[in-house]
């Protein structure tokens, strides 16, 4: 059974569709696209992971960046997060996320590479 229906133009199926846990996974990588005030009439909106790149990875800011995330899961309904881990990758961040789909109970853990050579977002499911 079908809960949710979608589509991506970036999702790299043939007909751009998605659907339950996918579609909710690419809205998530979505919200973490935007920077924190970018969007309009929504300054509370976005992620601000990308005006943090290029300060050093203290305890505070690891910690600042874990909430962060929290709040973009939770903004969710169909997700929960059970783990989150905030690691220096190369030329930027890489956050790795224990997502939960609250719909099946179903567990994948979501990893988005923040590159701040490049200003690109990359993300990968283990």
């Amino acid at each position: 059974m079908i809960l949710y229906k979608g589509f991506s133009t970036i999702s790299g199926t043939a007909n751009y569709r998605l659907t339950d846990f996918d579609l909710v996974k690419q809205d998530l990588i979505n919200h973490f696209n935007i920077r924190k005030g970018e969007k309009l009439m929504q300054p509370d909106f976005g992620t601000i992971i990308w005006s943090m790149l290029f300060e050093p990875l203290t305890e505070a800011l690891r910690q600042a960046i874990i909430d962060d995330v929290k709040t973009i899961v939770n903004y969710d309904p169909r997700l929960g997060v059970n783990n989150i881990i905030v690691t220096e990758k190369d030329y930027g961040l890489q956050i790795e996320i224990e997502l939960l789909y609250l719909q099946t109970n179903q567990a994948d853990v979501l990893r988005v590479q923040f590159d701040k050579n490049s200003n690109s977002l990359t993300t990968a499911t283990a």
